[in-house]
């Protein structure tokens, strides 16, 4: 067993948390309950549900983490999923990453899946068609055009080696890891494209966790009897990596010229977003028992830290924080975007509000997001606008890492139901217990990521749970009204994908943008389009794309419920 660090408590299954700081913070969420401040207050139906459909449309896929009662510690850790739409249909596919069964274990035989969209409601398992039936200890993925051909290719993360799969534009997909110059050997888990550099190539940031190995792994106990997963403090850190694209198919590893490499981290997820709203994009890097990092781009090919000044490295108490996943967007319509980060439980989640300046302040523990996932332990976390109605609500994927917490915590369980946020643009308020008893089931959950799988305009949702199915849940959205525009952007000088670009929704009550993006979440990536909720507004008076090249593209009145392609320098596309 790891002994617990002196002043730390060791009650939470995990070492390293503050006890006085946890006694604190469940007499708040107690106090908060008792005032009916909890979940809203409000037990109505809510105007949108949330219906498991995954069954019926055809997705069979149940992840394999290999355990058989050793405690491997990436067996609790995984895995991702994602929406993309590898055969350019306008129909969003749907990839789900698996693991395997441990070296000398017999078993069924598992890999990745990618289940091809119908256009029906239902998907086709095309995984062995395709090329991807590949046996891999898989942990999380990211969809880009790396090579500016037109199809979406895939970097698939993985307990050493990672993969990247070439999308060849006939209905397949090609492994040119090694062609493309790209070797991670470690224990990887998020990724996401980027073009750090604005050179119109996408590059590559992966983050990798820890040095773990069946040979390295440490006996850890939680009663002193049975064998329970280890944190990560009980294993050296390793640094993440980022990859610049040459634009000949090849990669090279800058982290060390780009300022990136730090051998202590223990990172899980990353956030692409730009800080400062300066056009050059940045990296937030969710790490696990490690400080925060907030590398901003000094537009000269380097990045500097920021984590400690933003006040986004430890939390308020200046400890660090289980951090799993992370996402970036503007929530309140300041126009900066600001974070929320998954952690562990007896943590809250982090809701990092971009006050300018390069100064972030949380305003989760004095809001209704810290005091309602005090006791959850959150992955997947991530801004999409569920309703419409034009403010970006926030979903969690929730589940705990120890199979068997509740025996030391008995408020705490294994399989926990996820977090619904709903903006009321006055704060958020918990609506997860008023979007169907579907919803609310308690799950392992892990990867989470949106996407309008039906192409009815609203955004539904995938979740992995691990050992067990993922599921999709079809947004069933009442006609209240809401309209919605869906952007699809297409690079010239840019990117192919149009990753960076900027979106902006000018309308009657007032202006929206999104982000094009890859990556956040925890090892998953949500749909490459962007969704703008217009709520009852019935004209689009003008959009903008400002992409990465630094050109605009602008078009004015514009209906609303209609999916529209966005080429650089051209403007409205026909695909």
């Amino acid at each position: 067993m790891i002994p617990s660090m002196p002043g730390r408590s060791a009650d939470d299954g995990r070492p390293g948390h503050p006890a006085l700081l946890v006694l604190f913070l469940l007499v708040l969420t107690l106090l908060c309950r008792q005032g009916g401040l909890q979940a809203g207050g409000d037990s109505k139906p809510f105007p949108v549900q949330f219906r498991d459909v995954t069954r019926q449309a055809g997705l069979t896929f149940k992840h394999n983490n290999g355990a058989f009662g050793k405690k491997y510690l990436p067996e609790t850790m995984g895995s991702g999923v994602a929406f993309l739409d590898y055969n350019n249909d306008d129909w969003q596919d749907i990839l789900l990453i698996n693991g395997k069964n441990w070296p000398g274990r017999k078993g069924r035989r598992s890999t990745m899946a990618l289940y091809r969209n119908d256009r029906d409601g239902t998907f086709t398992d095309v995984t062995r068609k395709v090329g991807l039936d590949v046996e891999i200890y898989g942990m999380g993925c990211a969809a880009g055009d790396y090579d500016n051909d037109g199809w979406v290719d895939l970097y698939v993360s993985a307990l050493g080696p990672d993969r990247l799969f070439r999308n060849r534009g006939d209905g397949a997909f090609e492994d040119v890891t090694g062609k493309a110059g790209l070797d991670n050997p470690e224990f990887a888990t998020s990724v996401a494209w980027l073009d750090y550099d604005r050179d119109g190539n996408l590059d590559l940031v992966v983050t990798n966790y820890v040095k773990w190995s069946i040979e390295t792994d440490i006996r850890c106990s939680l009663d002193g009897v049975n064998k329970s997963y280890c944190t990560p403090e009980s294993y050296p850190g390793v640094s993440s990596r980022l990859y610049r694209n040459r634009g000949d198919g090849t990669f090279a590893d800058v982290t060390r010229e780009a300022g990136l490499h730090d051998p202590k981290s223990k990172a899980l997820g990353v956030a692409v977003f730009d800080a400062q709203d300066d056009g050059w994009p940045d990296l937030l890097l969710a790490n696990d028992t490690q400080p925060n990092k907030l590398y901003i781009n000094r537009k000269d090919g380097t990045f500097r830290d920021e984590g400690i000044s933003a006040g986004v490295a430890f939390s308020e108490d200046g400890t660090v924080r289980g951090a799993m996943g992370v996402d970036a967007a503007d929530y309140d319509g300041s126009g900066l975007a600001s974070l929320v980060i998954g952690n562990f439980s007896n943590e809250m989640l982090n809701l990092y509000h971009n006050e300018g300046q390069g100064l972030f302040v949380d305003d989760a523990p004095t809001s209704e997001v810290g005091q309602s996932s005090l006791l959850t332990l959150a992955f997947a976390c991530f801004f999409f606008d569920f309703d419409l109605d034009g403010k970006l609500d926030i979903f969690v994927a929730n589940g705990h890492v120890e199979n068997d917490i509740n025996k030391v915590q008995r408020r705490v369980t294994y399989a926990q139901p996820p977090h619904l946020f709903h903006n009321q643009g006055k704060g958020f308020v918990e609506v997860a217990h008023r979007v169907g008893s579907d919803f609310r089931t308690p799950r392992v959950g892990r990867g989470g990521a949106y996407g309008d799988y039906d192409n009815d305009g609203d955004l539904d949702l995938l979740m992995s749970t691990n050992g067990d199915p993922a599921v999709l849940w079809e947004n069933q959205r009442d006609n209240n009204g809401n309209r919605f525009l869906r952007v699809k952007t297409v690079g010239t000088s840019s990117n192919r994908d149009g990753i960076g670009a900027k979106v902006t929704v000018q309308l009657a009550g007032g202006r929206l943008w999104r982000r094009v993006k890859s990556g956040s979440s925890y090892c998953s990536q949500s749909e490459l389009p962007v969704t703008f909720g217009l709520g009852p507004s019935d004209k689009i008076l003008s959009l903008e794309v400002l992409w990465p090249s630094g050109s605009v593209d602008k078009l004015t009145n514009l209906d609303p419920n209609q999916r529209i392609v966005i080429r650089e320098g051209e403007g409205l596309a026909t695909k």
